[in-house]
């Protein structure tokens, strides 16, 4: 879903057909800049990038005309929409309909025009990130304690013309799940949540996106979801705790949670505040199930 980030601008991870009418979308990291009129993509989130690495692509906000669904158009590109810009059309793919839904209404809400007077310079739509997107979506959660670890649910989202379960819609499947028995020690159980996220390293605090594949007993990560041998894996019993990070400002990251373990603090970005949420959410009922209520990683049965 698109979020606001520490500098006020709406950004997201979408898939583009950069090349037009070559019916191939290729995953990118989308910022929309109000405050500098312009759309811009990169290969990833700028955060995980070498320093100056330059953007894939840009567009001017003034030069978009109209953002619309085009599912009819490109009836085999799933929750698809198009950006009419001059004699070019831009078709993007969403990760699903809500996620299409609030793409296109912020990108239009971010183009509009003021029609000038006699003599007036023409001014952009100054509406804020948070504003272009607080009429879409708001959410609060709550956090509940269960057996001394924090569950956290979402307790309202609504927006305009969507209720909770509209909102939901089906969510675009990811290329390459991992539900098939060719992994390595995560093979034969149970998968409960897996994807991609951004982790730092113990040794070079540098951050690589890694991907994550939790299960009944273990979350392991990889090199990336082709990989058949995880480059670590942590056992459940071994996690004190998943929470949001207290430290997300001191690291300048968005959508950071942390894992504290017996040995150290992993520290975890996700694409989005709700991705992030829901691996919390994921990890801590994981380790609820497996280790049962009122017991901690330090007074489990040996």
């Amino acid at each position: 879903m698109p979020y606001v980030d520490r500098q006020n601008r709406i950004c997201g991870f979408l898939d583009i057909e950069e090349n037009e009418n070559s019916g191939k979308f290729l995953r990118r990291y989308f910022i929309l800049d109000t405050t500098q009129g312009s759309l811009v993509w990169f290969m990833d989130n700028p955060q995980n990038l070498p320093k100056g690495a330059e953007m894939v692509g840009s567009l001017k906000l003034t030069y978009i005309s109209k953002v619309s669904d085009a599912t009819k158009l490109r009836p085999k590109a799933e929750f698809c929409f198009v950006i009419n810009a001059g004699m070019r059309k831009f078709f993007l793919q969403a990760n699903d309909q809500q996620d299409l839904v609030e793409w296109v209404s912020v990108l239009n809400n971010a183009t509009k025009i003021t029609v000038p007077r006699s003599g007036d310079a023409p001014q952009q739509c100054s509406e804020s990130a948070m504003e272009l997107l607080g009429s879409l979506k708001q959410v609060s959660y709550k956090t509940e304690i269960v057996g001394g670890v924090p569950i956290i649910t979402a307790t309202q989202e609504r927006g305009d013309g969507l209720n909770g379960a509209e909102r939901g819609g089906v969510r675009k499947p990811v290329p390459n799940q991992p539900y098939y028995l060719s992994r390595g020690p995560l093979e034969q159980e149970q998968v409960i949540k897996a994807g991609y996220c951004v982790k730092q390293g113990a040794v070079m605090r540098n951050w690589k996106r890694r991907y994550f594949m939790l299960d009944e007993n273990s979350l392991g990560y990889y090199k990336s979801d082709l990989e058949k041998e995880p480059l670590r894996v942590i056992p459940l019993k071994e996690i004190h705790k998943a929470q949001e990070c207290k430290q997300s400002d001191l690291m300048m990251r968005d959508n950071l949670f942390e894992l504290v373990t017996t040995s150290r603090t992993f520290y975890i970005q996700s694409d989005s505040p709700e991705e992030m949420h829901s691996w919390i959410k994921a990890i801590s009922g994981a380790i609820v199930a497996q280790r049962g209520p009122g017991r901690s990683a330090a007074t489990r049965v040996k």
